[in-house]
């Protein structure tokens, strides 16, 4: 099984936090979606053989592409890869575009599963954050969709957003229970570098919202969903039964995904790849029939701690015997003391046959992971 990820890098305006790779200039709209129609078939032996189960929009904003534009994609897609009957078609999507009579066109197309970005209902937040839509247009989007027969629909909402205080974010997690949604992705607002909140940081002038509180959010959360059905299934992300995001759980899982346009990233369990991230040099290289990305081996020891990374994030976590066949090493005897330490903290639970973290654990589940990578 397979997955393929297009980067549609374009936005209607950059959301003071994100540091994705994506342009607000959409003069060349048509000639990216063009190249990225280049490089799907320029890469199609990289996934011979393999059936593809899940395709997927993100950005950037996808859902700024035209339906013509969307069809031209999925017409490549089929005709050039082996995709499941069943697969899954995922298009990350801001809401104040599913207007008029778009839900619907792209629904026909074949599109069968949303994710939209609302962030929070919040319109002080929206505003703060620089989003490009309303609370009322998060309400119409959400609506719509479901009235156009989408029945697979997921939302992001967005956690720790100065001011610190719990009242707005209990209010989204009311809100968003309304909809009854097949799945739920929450992100903790993060600093970064090269964003516009993380020049305000620099300057003294963002008061981000203090660990603790943004810990007490995330818990709220997990208590709230987890006792409304949904199961919570990765660091990041619940889902109702049998919802789970069938593409993100690729990267999880360890499956094979290629990955097309500026930005994208491939992975086939051997290798990594990048594209570069500049629209422009990507253009220039699909327009000479050359492919724009830097390949990257992976050692014997970049795969265990790739492995141990992406399975940390999931509530399953990594079964010690599949790890002690695949890589010839004992997880639990390479890492005693510390797997010790972490049970005494509660941060991870251990069975004999799988080591997984607890959801005191996810909220350190980068920290954790790392402490546990193999040196090379």
């Amino acid at each position: 099984m397979a997955g393929i990820y297009l980067h549609i890098p374009f936005c209607k305006q950059a959301c003071h936090y994100c540091d994705f790779h994506f342009s607000t200039n959409t003069s060349k709209k048509s000639e990216m979606v063009d190249a990225i129609e280049r490089e799907l078939v320029l890469r199609k032996e990289e996934l011979r053989g393999a059936s593809v189960t899940s395709v997927y929009f993100g950005g950037g904003t996808p859902s700024l592409l035209s339906v013509p534009e969307l069809d031209q994609l999925l017409r490549c897609i089929h005709t050039t890869y082996e995709v499941s009957e069943n697969a899954e078609f995922t298009l990350e999507a801001n809401p104040d575009d599913l207007i008029g009579d778009k839900l619907q066109n792209m629904r026909a197309l074949g599109i069968n599963r949303l994710s939209i970005g609302i962030q929070t209902f919040d319109d002080e937040r929206l505003k703060f954050i620089n989003r490009a839509h309303t609370s009322a247009e998060a309400d119409q989007c959400l609506n719509a969709a479901m009235a156009a027969g989408f029945d697979n629909v997921s939302a992001d909402l967005i956690y720790a957003i100065p001011p610190s205080d719990m009242s707005y974010w209990q209010r989204d997690l009311e809100k968003i229970l309304i909809y009854d949604l097949s799945h739920i992705s929450l992100y903790g607002l993060t600093i970064e570098e090269k964003t516009v909140f993380g020049n305000r940081a620099k300057k003294g002038q963002l008061k981000e919202v203090k660990e603790e509180i943004s810990a007490q959010q995330y818990q709220l959360a997990i208590d709230t969903l987890t006792g409304h059905g949904y199961e919570h299934y990765e660091v990041s992300n619940f889902a109702k039964a049998g919802r789970h995001s069938r593409h993100n759980s690729s990267y999880w899982d360890d499956q094979t995904y290629l990955g097309v346009g500026p930005g994208a990233h491939s992975y086939d369990g051997n290798t990594r790849s990048s594209n570069v991230s500049h629209n422009t040099k990507y253009l220039n290289h699909l327009q000479k029939g050359q492919l724009p990305l830097t390949i990257e081996p992976l050692t014997p020891t970049n795969q265990i701690n790739e492995y141990l990374f992406t399975h940390l994030r999931t509530q399953r976590g990594i079964n010690l015997s599949k790890f002690r066949i695949r890589f010839n090493r004992d997880f639990v005897s390479d890492n005693e003391s510390q797997i010790q330490d972490y049970l005494k903290r509660e941060l991870v639970k251990w069975d004999g046959e799988t080591f997984a973290l607890t959801s005191k654990g996810f909220m350190l589940a980068d920290e954790i992971s790392w402490r546990l990578f193999y040196d090379e």
